[in-house]
């Protein structure tokens, strides 16, 4: 079997390691248990957190055992890294609720059961009844201020003021590599570039209080190819919940990046072969990369949102070729009652109820500048008043800009 390093780093996921060589062989001298952690910072995992899964899942399919690490605890402090603020403070009711929804998100692409399970587990478990004093006794003596002071995670919120509350963040995730090295014989985190600094410090951890090896690898961001984080849409984040964003939406997203972007996306995002991938992305013609993206859009959302929903996005998004006809059955839908009408629904608040903007100013922006249609026909006064007569057949097809669709329905 390949070794399960050489398979990330083809597939272009690895960015840094304690020892290449080292953590290579360690994967390829059987079963090894990692890490990777998730502060429950929100309600849903996010795109963000989409690669890390994926390097979960090639490492299970590998025979590695994958722990995933909720942040019940770190998620009490938050995070500095990448960050230019303090991260907004929740309360242990909320922490908890995210906690549940991560935890069922997880088995949509890990398996639980049977040989080399994945594991899930809270840090609240042995954080939240630590003893303060103790703690600092015990491990303080580790770390360097100095040192930590001129780690990537600190240094961007040097200026801004970095709070002690998130200096202690760095301790905290340490000691959670020390955990679980004493709970379940875990050599291995894992996590995205901007985590380096934390997980090298959890390494070093394990190897000054256990005096026993421990390894960090850590992989790409996912960006663009100008270096932009990709996730984020005017609307906000994309979610992997159905209910946060749309599985529709979801497939527009992946259908409608840049040309450069698409081989790129399909190494990290999905599980096609390296040599498909090349033949469908190393192509001159517009068309055949249209068609990779529309692979591309496919195989995430199959990934995330089941074959079905996939199929569904995928049938929706093909009927809006040929002016926006076809089948609009499967495409994000809003219901406009008559009394909302009666009211003088103006075209701003038609953008609004189907949440196509987020605020006034953007949707007048949008309609001085062109890119507001309504059943194909381009709207240019931003007063226009919506009526029945835009809802023949009793629906209307909204468009924002060249790629996003949107259906109202009259009931």
């Amino acid at each position: 079997m390949t070794n399960v390093y050489d398979i990330l780093e083809e597939r272009g996921y690895i960015e840094q390691s304690t020892n290449a060589e080292e953590v290579r062989e360690l994967l390829g001298s059987g079963s090894v248990s990692f890490y990777i952690g998730f502060d429950p910072t929100a309600d849903s995992l996010h795109v963000g957190h989409f690669i890390q899964i994926m390097v979960m899942s090639h490492m299970q399919k590998a025979g590695h055992c994958p722990i995933a690490l909720i942040g019940g605890g770190t998620g009490m402090i938050g995070d500095p890294s990448g960050r230019s603020d303090l991260r907004q403070v929740l309360t242990l009711e909320q922490i908890e609720y995210n906690c549940s929804v991560f935890k069922k998100q997880f088995k949509r692409f890990l398996r639980f059961e049977g040989e080399n399970a994945a594991i899930m587990v809270n840090n609240a478990d042995w954080l939240l009844d630590l003893n303060y004093i103790s703690f600092i006794r015990d491990y303080g003596r580790y770390f360097s201020v100095n040192r930590m002071l001129t780690a990537e995670c600190y240094k961007s919120r040097l200026e801004k003021g970095l709070t002690f509350l998130e200096f202690n963040y760095m301790l905290l995730q340490s000691y959670d590599f020390l955990e679980l090295y004493r709970r379940y014989g875990c050599m291995l985190q894992l996590g995205g570039s901007d985590q380096w600094s934390n997980i090298l410090s959890g390494a070093d951890l394990i190897r000054r209080v256990e005096a026993a090896p421990a390894h960090a690898l850590t992989f790409r961001l996912l960006t663009t190819s100008a270096g932009k984080k990709m996730g984020k849409t005017e609307s906000g984040a994309v979610w992997l919940d159905p209910q946060k964003t749309l599985p529709y939406d979801f497939y527009q997203y992946w259908r409608n990046v840049e040309d450069a972007d698409v081989k790129n996306c399909l190494c990290l995002l999905t599980f096609l072969p390296l040599a498909e991938i090349h033949t469908l992305c190393d192509v001159t013609n517009g068309a055949d990369i249209n068609h990779a993206k529309e692979v591309l859009a496919f195989e995430t959302t199959k990934l995330v949102h089941g074959q079905e929903e996939a199929q569904k996005a995928q049938d929706a998004a093909r009927s809006l070729f040929g002016a926006g006809s076809g089948n609009h059955e499967n495409m994000p839908t809003t219901m406009i009652t008559k009394e909302t009408l009666a009211q003088k629904l103006d075209i701003i608040g038609l953008l609004h109820t189907c949440g196509l903007v987020s605020s006034n100013s953007e949707a007048r922006r949008l309609i001085v500048d062109g890119g507001v249609y309504l059943n194909d026909e381009r709207i240019s006064d931003i007063g226009y008043i919506i009526t029945e007569k835009d809802f023949p057949q009793g629906s209307a097809l909204i468009r924002k800009g060249k790629k996003v669709y949107h259906q109202a329905k009259l009931q």
